[in-house]
């Protein structure tokens, strides 16, 4: 069954209305973006979040040691990178890792190849910000791409509807949502709902 993570929660009603409606995985955006939050609403946000929903935390070039406070204090499951880190660095930092790639061309997705990471993200490329543009890529760049779908997760520009066809042209592990289920620029929870719900059906 493909999992639903969404992204770029800030809010304690909208955390509630994600984990009422089944969502799998919660994403707290540490790195600049629109949807940036603090450590400690973070912190205060995870707290609501039951056991069984993971907590993943997305950064962008964070130090070592950023990275290690941030999963500890906030009481992380994932961080998941979307900066220049290098295999090194990540095998060096230790930590159960989402590692993210803009795709712009087949090179891009042939890049993971260079990472032992727990899963993939491809996204689509970043406008102001790295990732959540809120438009597709060319899936069919993923074709080849010697990934397992068990650790496949697609982002960029999914929605409801567009959310079934993805599932099955790619067949990924996961989906992540984010500003596909927001009304003027904020988390809605029928958009939320929806979303999920047509991800369970394109399951059944």
């Amino acid at each position: 069954m493909t999992k639903v993570k969404i992204c770029g929660l800030t809010e304690q009603q909208h955390i509630e209305a994600a984990v009422e409606a089944g969502v799998d995985a919660i994403g707290f955006v540490f790195a600049p973006s629109s949807r940036q939050i603090s450590v400690n609403e973070a912190k205060q946000l995870s707290a609501l979040i039951p056991k069984g929903v993971l907590k993943i935390g997305v950064f962008v070039n964070a130090t070592a040691e950023e990275l290690h406070h941030i999963y500890q204090e906030v009481g992380l499951d994932f961080i998941q990178l979307h900066g220049e880190e290098t295999p090194e660095f990540i095998r060096e930092v230790g930590l159960p890792t989402i590692k993210s790639f803009a795709v712009r061309k087949a090179e891009d997705v042939l890049a993971a190849k260079a990472y032992d990471v727990d899963y993939y993200l491809f996204d689509a490329p970043g406008t102001v910000y790295k990732g959540g543009s809120g438009v597709t890529f060319d899936w069919a760049l993923l074709r080849g791409s010697g990934v397992s779908t068990e650790k496949l997760i697609l982002a960029g520009g999914l929605r409801a509807e567009n959310v079934q066809e993805a599932i099955e042209r790619v067949r990924p592990f996961m989906v992540d949502v984010s500003s596909g289920v927001e009304k003027n620029k904020r988390k809605d929870g029928l958009l939320m709902q929806t979303f999920i719900e047509t991800v369970r059906d394109e399951e059944r």
